[in-house]
């Protein structure tokens, strides 16, 4: 039996290796997505057998394109390019088109490395000026790398350029086809709000969408966000391209990856 497509609809199906199938290890969690039709994300490629799941044959939909560094002070910005060239190799030995950015490295619970309360412009203009190199990265190397949002009231505070009003400033003053948004929607829930019309207005720069429920950032029905809605807005706006359960199961992953389906098949 052929596995499922990862696009029966307008959109192409994306989950997260991070957070599902935690009972295996990643390798196995990668094979269980890939036979049930989803690419495949990743986070820090330099906690993973990347031959091990190169070997896997499973389409990888995005991954984190840096090890370290930030966007707007001098010696991280070259922190941050030397380590996403470095990720470049990786990605391409996996087949990832997309690699994520953050405004800046955040430690295994999220939170920011640099926490920062106050963004000057001067650091505006600084962060400017780093994702326009990191666009010149992804030009001369064929890959887009991807600025996403976080929200700072819950999962990441002090994150600077966390919120997607931030992100959309800075990508869409660039304006590269090699640097988009990695819009994701249950960071944008928390603090920002009003969905529809941030897909609307992000539209010409999002590269990849992600998803999860809030409260609790598990699948699509189990909050408040009205998920089969946002699809069809997304639909009637001819927006095309990879949505990723970027969340955790409520109850079995199985059951939290058809609800996913579910909710973005129209």
């Amino acid at each position: 039996m052929s596995k499922p497509s990862p696009q029966l609809g307008p959109f192409t199906l994306a989950a997260s290796a991070e957070m599902l199938f935690r009972d295996l290890p990643p390798v196995e969690r990668v094979k269980r997505l890939d036979a049930l039709g989803y690419q495949v994300e990743i986070w820090d490629w330099t906690r993973h057998d990347i031959p091990a799941l190169a070997a896997t044959g499973a389409t990888f939909s995005s991954m984190t394109g840096y090890v370290s560094g930030t966007l707007a002070d001098d010696a991280g910005a070259d922190e941050l390019l030397r380590t996403a060239a470095q990720s470049i190799p990786v990605a391409k030995e996996l087949g990832v088109p997309r690699l994520n950015l953050h405004g800046t490295g955040l430690d295994s619970r999220g939170l920011p490395v640099q926490p920062c309360p106050i963004v000057t412009g001067a650091m505006w203009l600084k962060a400017r000026d780093t994702l326009s190199r990191i666009a010149d990265l992804g030009e001369r190397h064929g890959v887009t790398f991807m600025l996403e949002n976080l929200n700072l009231p819950l999962d990441h505070p002090g994150t600077p350029f966390g919120r997607a009003e931030d992100t959309l400033a800075l990508v869409s003053s660039i304006d590269r086809e090699s640097l988009g948004l990695n819009l994701d929607l249950y960071h944008a829930q928390i603090g920002e709000g009003n969905l529809i019309e941030l897909c609307r207005r992000c539209l010409p720069w999002i590269a990849e969408i992600q998803v999860a429920d809030v409260p609790g950032r598990c699948e699509p029905g189990t909050g408040e966000i009205h998920y089969a809605a946002i699809a069809r807005a997304l639909d009637a706006l001819g927006w095309r391209g990879t949505v990723g359960l970027e969340g955790w199961a409520s109850g079995d992953d199985e059951v939290a990856l058809q609800r996913f389906r579910d909710a973005f098949t129209l």
